[in-house]
């Protein structure tokens, strides 16, 4: 599939059942609702998805769930976690035979790579596929940054093609336009800067509390692409709130609690995470629920993409 590169891309959770097992059913209903609110893309296994709690065979079954549940409409994208660059080109390969449509990469986990490392890793893990990659910068998570001097050394590696920057420095953006221009897509990963990063020339959203806001999330990054700026700021207020939850460190639960209180999926997380308790417990769900109850109304939903055949 040709993925198009813009517009929404939405880190799918992996839901779970109570005792922690996977819910692929549950998994495939929340990519429905995904597709139909508009999403151009869906990305599986990501830091939503809890990559590092899932065995090896349970992270292909996420994904071969998913390329069924998408069945043709919008590509899949598999996220590359691993702690050695030999595993993470094996995992690519493995996603490539299953038929995800692309990957997402990270640095390797654990050891804190340095420049010379970490591009390295990139450009081994490139080599091992001929799927297009997603290179996923969070240096506040991940503690390797990937600067704009560094991917203008990557940009020789063909397959290398979009950015999701997660700095939270959203100046970061306009430093990759001067260091490399137009040579990579760039998409928004952090939700409380995604009206920023469309008006500074994001070409997408890698977004997350969109999960439980699918149709108000769409119709933001609509607006903040279409420069109706004055039209997005109402809406981005509302929203602004709901995506600060994608910045905590216990954004899984955060957003996976928003995602059950919509009706769309449940909260249950893998261990070592748990599920939200007591004041905290009551402190999210008060954001939560104000942004429920606050919902804006919105324009008629897109028609919704026909199956392959």
């Amino acid at each position: 599939m040709t993925i198009p590169w813009r517009d929404v891309f939405p880190a799918m959770t992996t839901q779970f059942r109570r005792d922690e097992s996977l819910d692929l059913d549950a998994t495939g209903r929340h990519i429905e609702r995904m597709i139909a609110s508009g999403a151009s893309g869906i990305v599986m296994l990501g830091s939503l998805g809890e990559n590092a709690t899932l065995a090896p065979e349970e992270k292909r079954r996420v994904v071969a769930a998913a390329i069924e549940a998408a069945a043709g409409r919008v590509p899949v994208i598999a996220t590359v976690v691993e702690t050695g660059t030999a595993a993470a080109k094996q995992f690519a390969r493995d996603m490539e035979r299953l038929g995800a449509d692309g990957l997402m990469l990270l640095p390797a986990m654990i050891y804190r790579a340095d420049p010379r490392e970490t591009m390295l890793h990139y450009r081994d893990v490139a080599r091992a596929t001929q799927l297009p990659i997603i290179c996923y910068n969070n240096p506040l998570a991940y503690h390797v940054d990937i600067t704009p001097a560094m991917f203008a050394e990557l940009a020789e590696v063909p397959n290398l093609v979009a950015i999701k920057e997660s700095s939270g420095d959203v100046r970061r953006l306009t430093d990759l336009r001067n260091a490399v221009g137009d040579r990579y897509v760039l998409f928004a990963g952090v939700d409380d800067l995604a009206l920023e990063s469309a008006v500074l020339g994001a070409d997408g959203w890698i977004a997350g509390i969109g999960l439980a806001f699918p149709e108000e999330n769409q119709r933001l990054w609509d607006l903040a692409v279409a420069r109706e700026i004055e039209a997005a700021l109402p809406l981005y207020r509302w929203f602004t709130p709901l995506a600060h939850l994608d910045t905590h460190v216990k954004f899984v639960q955060y957003i996976k609690l928003a995602v059950q209180e919509a009706g769309l999926g449940a909260e249950w997380v893998r261990a070592p995470r748990r599920v939200l308790v007591h004041e905290e417990r009551r402190r999210i769900l008060k954001v939560i629920h104000a942004g429920l109850e606050g919902r804006p109304k919105l324009p008629k939903a897109r028609k919704p993409r026909p199956r392959a055949r």
